[in-house]
């Protein structure tokens, strides 16, 4: 149950996601975690375009529970678990539509960062308003 995370992204297994064994190949499963975590940063700081993605990807763990086959409809859960100075930790489950099975969960931590200086940045506070509204239950550090 995606229970817990406010928002949910669609995802449509295609062909092309397949592996020789017939079921998802794991690293398709970054692009699922990438477009989810793109539509809730979209969705939640309320901008759109490639300048309002002004994060990088520092780390991502992920735990594979179950094989995918072609045509089927998953939903991926995302939420804010975490947040530091200039870096957030990210929380996703990934279920077959329904809900009727856990196929992976997932963490990765990101970084505000500044592409003119190629720094990071501290979070602004309208950004961290932002998370907090979408996902009351994030912790701070």
């Amino acid at each position: 149950m995606l229970n817990g995370f406010r928002f949910r992204y669609p995802v449509e297994v295609r062909f092309a996601d397949l592996d020789a064994l017939r079921h998802v190949n794991n690293a398709a499963f970054l692009t699922y975690l990438e477009s989810a975590r793109i539509g809730y940063w979209l969705h939640t700081t309320r901008r759109n375009g490639l300048e309002a993605l002004d994060m990088i990807l520092a780390r991502t763990e992920i735990d594979y529970r179950s094989p995918v086959v072609f045509g089927e409809s998953l939903v991926v859960g995302v939420r804010t678990a975490w947040l530091r100075r200039a870096s957030f930790v990210m929380e996703f489950r990934v279920e077959a539509e329904g809900g009727e099975r856990l196929v992976a969960e997932a963490r990765k931590t990101l970084v505000y960062y500044d592409f003119k200086t190629l720094k990071s940045q501290p979070l602004p506070a309208g950004i961290r308003a932002q998370l907090k509204s979408q996902d009351p239950e994030l912790r701070e550090e």
